[in-house]
């Protein structure tokens, strides 16, 4: 196997003019996608909102809420033709540099159970499941449950 390089890329704070770009992954990304306008109302609520970009062109972005102590991964996503080279990796350690940077102990996410590649993901960077939210996420048949995730900061890992 040939190991292939992370490009180079820069990690940015979003910008409004971003929210077309970012909706626009998104929606390639997820069947039931955030809207523009929820991409909008974090940038207005002063949640740290992040874009990963190449070159010019936003190929990630990553969503954090902080407070209490506690920081909460709302959401993340690499673009499809930039999954597999370490940039999720990247784009959530500056998410967790973030969280660490407000003075968060944890780290909090949810994730489907049927994106195994996520959750590796997770738990590679010390995430640890801690328990279950049923019907969470709406799903093409109903409704599928979220594995909720956390990271403790405190303790030194990442």
């Amino acid at each position: 196997m040939v190991a292939v390089a992370r490009p180079q890329s820069q990690v940015r704070a979003m910008r409004r003019e971003d929210l077309a770009a970012v909706a626009a992954l998104e929606s390639a990304s997820y069947d039931f996608p955030w809207s523009p306008g929820i991409f909008g109302d974090c940038l207005k609520a002063g949640h740290p909102c992040w874009v990963m970009c190449i070159e010019d062109e936003v190929v990630g972005y990553g969503i954090l809420s902080v407070g209490a102590g506690e920081a909460h991964i709302l959401n993340v996503c690499i673009g499809q033709s930039y999954r597999g080279l370490g940039l999720g990796r990247h784009l959530m350690r500056r998410l967790i540099d973030v969280a660490r940077w407000h003075a968060a102990e944890r780290v909090f996410l949810e994730v489907r159970p049927s994106n195994p590649v996520a959750q590796a993901l997770y738990r590679s960077m010390g995430f640890n499941e801690i328990g279950q939210r049923p019907k969470y996420y709406p799903a093409r048949e109903g409704r599928e449950d979220a594995i909720v995730m956390a990271l403790d900061l405190v303790a030194g890992k990442v």
